[in-house]
């Protein structure tokens, strides 16, 4: 799921639209006062680690300084702190129809940098993880842990076999240790679940990539791929994997959400499905509501098209006055998929991939990640396992990378 950046000069070629159209990313939102119960998780000493925020292209882009609170968007180093959370992988994400062939592997290196630089620039604030106990040392003292995750092996450029596999050496040296096989469309190494060909998975090509990614130590991440993809890596890595950022398909029924044979699986083999906060994700039928009102509408939203990013809470704001009674499902259907992922894969199988700077919709009753409290709170009231899922599950997957 991803973002369709308008930036004025830029002209968007080379992808067909996918099952579900990329939502915008929401960059326009109002100040928020903190959340109220924001001390929470912090005062617990509880470790909070999101696996996926595409926080990362507004930091090269538009030169965000996450060192500062934004008026904007839904991460920030100031809001991680009210909210807990404790670690963030940052996504390197390379969008196909505006980067083609080797432009990619160079956005991807100018993304990877960015991460790094701001940093370095921030020692006393941000640490640069790529372990576990990095990660439990920069929360030790009192830094926000910075990781990083390629979403989508397209990014690897369009040279000979060789040269892409070569080039995941070079992502771990700077840092990544999580890559997507496919984002919305198939590449060279699989298919995807929006993907003209969603009953194929690997690729020679792609068995190659999880082999040489359990070599180095590099999480594969199944999220975006399709069912076969999933299962084919499942029958290759000798490595536990990660959903980064998907719902459960057996509660919302999307071709991006995970059923459960393959939550099964991935428990199984140690691995864990980190849920995805997308509105759209959580409840299919909201989104297929929500697509129809716009539809229905589109004289009211007309003017929203050809603008910049800044048009999601604008466009939300339109919806909502259309239909109040249309409203995003509720923080507690957050928790119910990740409750349903311990229920079907057990207490090591859930964790938060909330695709935060990505989607247009959260829940209601969370702006941003200042609002995490609303979420370890209902999970708490379900006695669900807070800290596993909260980031306990995703330090296990990292550490058997390389034991």
């Amino acid at each position: 799921m991803r973002r369709l950046w308008a930036w004025a000069i830029a002209v968007l070629v080379g992808c067909g639209p996918a099952a579900e159209p990329a939502p915008l990313p929401v960059f326009a939102e109002a100040p928020r006062a903190p959340s109220p119960s924001a001390e929470v998780p912090a005062s617990t000493g509880t470790l909070f680690i999101d696996t996926h925020a595409d926080t990362t292209q507004r930091m090269l882009d538009m030169g965000d300084d996450l060192s500062s609170r934004l008026p904007n968007g839904h991460v920030d180093l100031p809001r991680m702190r009210e909210g807990g959370l404790s670690a963030i992988f940052l996504s390197i994400w390379v969008d196909p129809r505006r980067y083609h062939g080797e432009e990619g592997w160079a956005r991807a290196l100018a993304l990877v940098r960015t991460v790094r630089d701001f940093a370095a620039a921030h020692p006393d604030d941000a640490a640069l993880c790529t372990t576990a106990g990095e990660v439990r040392a920069a929360h030790a003292s009192g830094r926000i842990a910075l990781l990083m995750g390629l979403e989508g092996a397209h990014a690897l450029g369009d040279a000979d076999d060789d040269t892409l596999i070569a080039r995941l050496g070079e992502l771990h040296a700077l840092g990544v240790r999580y890559v997507t096989v496919t984002w919305t469309g198939d590449n060279r190494f699989g298919h995807a679940s929006t993907g003209g060909h969603a009953s194929r998975g690997l690729t020679p090509l792609g068995r190659r990539l999880v082999r040489e990614m359990n070599r180095l130590g590099v999480i594969v991440d199944v999220s975006h791929v399709s069912d076969r993809t999933a299962h084919d890596v499942l029958d290759v890595t000798t490595r536990p994997v990660l959903a980064s950022h998907s719902a459960t398909r057996a509660l919302s029924e999307h071709v991006r959400n995970v059923p459960d044979d393959l939550i099964r699986r991935i428990a199984a083999g140690g691995g864990a499905v980190c849920v995805n906060f997308y509105a759209h994700f959580l409840d299919a039928d909201y989104g297929v509501r929500r697509r129809a009102l716009e539809h229905d509408h589109h004289g009211e939203f007309a003017h929203l098209r050809g603008r910049s990013w800044q048009t999601a809470t604008e466009r939300n704001a339109i919806a909502a006055r259309i239909d109040p009674a249309l409203r995003p499902p509720a923080v507690r259907v957050l928790a119910d998929h990740l409750a349903h992922v311990v229920e079907v894969g057990g207490e090591g199988a859930a964790c938060l991939g909330s695709d935060f700077d990505g989607i247009s919709e959260l829940p209601e009753g969370m702006q941003d990640v200042a609002d995490l409290p609303r979420l370890v709170e209902e999970l708490t009231s379900r006695e669900l396992p807070v800290a596993a899922i909260g980031g306990e599950n995703v330090l296990r997957v990292l550490s058997a990378q390389t034991e």
